[in-house]
Parts: structure tokens; sequence; C-alpha cells
């Protein structure tokens, strides 16, 4: 008998714990959820953050080959005015029409001091301007180019002067053009390190391009829509006409002046 009333009360008590669990699980599935509620009250979607691309590195480590800084190279300009100046001097000193030598040999030479005039003219513009901007590839290389179009000449003078003026004078002349060929020279390795410079930005900057090309077109895969072919229409003209229902002489199709002319014309007869 005792053990019927023990059933019965556990019966009592399993039935009150599973219908209070079925109420709370109602209540909770009853209750928005905080992501809906949040939608409702009109906050936009997460969206996914895509990071900016970071700058090509520009700047160089000091021990990089040909690297100079700005002083250096304004320091280098200055030598190459230097010897610019040097060789402008010398070339006061020679004298092709005192020479015992035949017109041909001497008008080939005053011809070739001309072209070393202008070469050393052009070099020293270029110079100005490198100096100036001591970072400028193409003010650099047209200062290198510049010595290069001078030094030929100048050897050409040297070798005449040596010859038809006095071994000594030609001797500095050779002197002036072998401290511009080293001026030069030192040149040469900074110009390397600045178009070297340039090419790693460039094909940094094409590879950074390509890159964010293929990322969109991943992206953007699979969400256009196809081409819609448009059927061919017919255009058909129609006449603009007037409130009183005349048609519109710009607008009529060929002739619509004239028959408006002789409508108008039996209009007056009538009358």
């Amino acid at each position: 008998m005792r053990s019927r009333p023990q059933f019965i009360t556990c019966t009592l008590l399993l039935g009150i714990c599973v219908s209070s669990g079925l109420a709370q699980q109602s209540a909770k599935d009853q209750a928005p959820p905080k992501q809906a509620a949040g939608a409702q009250a009109g906050s936009a979607p997460p969206t996914e953050t895509i990071p900016a691309p970071q700058p090509a590195q520009t700047s160089k480590p000091v021990n990089d080959p040909g690297f100079m800084e700005p002083v250096q190279v304004k320091a280098l300009a200055h030598k190459i005015w230097i010897a610019e100046y040097r060789i402008t001097d010398l070339l006061t000193q020679v004298h092709p029409e005192k020479w015992k030598t035949s017109n041909v040999t001497r008008n080939s030479f005053n011809q070739t001091l001309e072209n070393l005039h202008k070469a050393l003219e052009g070099l020293e513009e270029w110079r100005a301007q490198f100096e100036k901007r001591p970072d400028s590839m193409y003010f650099g290389f047209q200062t290198y180019a510049g010595m290069n179009a001078a030094l030929p000449r100048l050897d050409g003078v040297a070798r005449a002067a040596s010859q038809f003026e006095n071994p000594s004078l030609g001797a500095q002349y050779s002197q002036a053009g072998n401290q511009l060929f080293d001026l030069q020279q030192a040149l040469q390795p900074y110009l390397a390190y600045l178009l070297r410079n340039q090419d790693q930005i460039f094909f940094a900057a094409q590879t950074n391009l390509a890159g964010c090309q293929n990322a969109l077109g991943n992206a953007l895969r699979g969400q256009g829509k196809p081409a819609k072919p448009l059927k061919n229409t017919f255009v058909e003209f129609h006449a603009k006409r007037h409130s009183n229902g005349q048609p519109d002489a710009r607008t009529s199709p060929r002739g619509g002046r004239k028959k408006s002319a002789s409508k108008t014309q039996k209009t007056a007869e009538s009358k």
C-alpha cells in the first residue's frame, strides 16, 4: 500500500518538472533574437572589411649599391662644375690661328673646338638642374650624357694642342679630360641605383594591381547576369500635329510644306 502513494507522488513531480521545462522553452522560442531585433531597428547588416593595400617601400638602405645622400650628389655635381671651369680656362690658351698647318687641319680643329664649347654649355645646363634636384633620374642621365659628349671632343683638342701648340698645354687638356672621365664614372653607380629603384617600384605597382584584379575577379565571380540579346525594333516616323490638327511642316514627311501651302490656298479661294 505504501508503494502506490509513492509512485503517484513521483509521477506528479515528474509532470510538474516537464511542464515547467516546456513553458521555459516556449518562452525562449517566442522571444525575438537580438540580431533580428537589431535588423528590425534599421541597423545595416555586417559587411566584410577589406584592408587597404600597403604602399610600396621606396626607401633604400644606406648600404645599397650606388646609394648616395643628396649632399653627396650635390658635392659631385659641384666637382663637375669645377672640371668644366678648368676646361673652359684652358680653351682660352689655345691659338689655332698661329699654327703652322694647312687650312684644312685648322678648320677641322676649329669645328672640333666649337663642338666642344656647345657640349660644355649643354653639360652645364643639365648639371645645374641636377644639382637642384639630385634625386632626378632624368637630370642625372642628361648630365652623364653631356659628359659623354664632351670627352671625345676634349681628347681631340688635347692631341691637336700637343702637336701644334706645345706638349705641356696638351698634357693639361689630357689631365682635365681624365678628371671629367673619373667624375662620370663616379656618377654611373648612382644612376644605376636610381634606375633599379624605379624599376622595383614599378614592378611592385604592377604586382599589386594584378593581385587586386584577381581578388576583385574572384569576389565578383558568379554574380553577374548573362547578357540579354535585344530585339531589332522598327522606328516608325510620325508627323507632329498642331492643336488644330494640321501637320507641322518641320516634322511632316517630304513635301509637307507644299501640301500645307496648297491647302491654305484652297481655303482662301473658297472664302
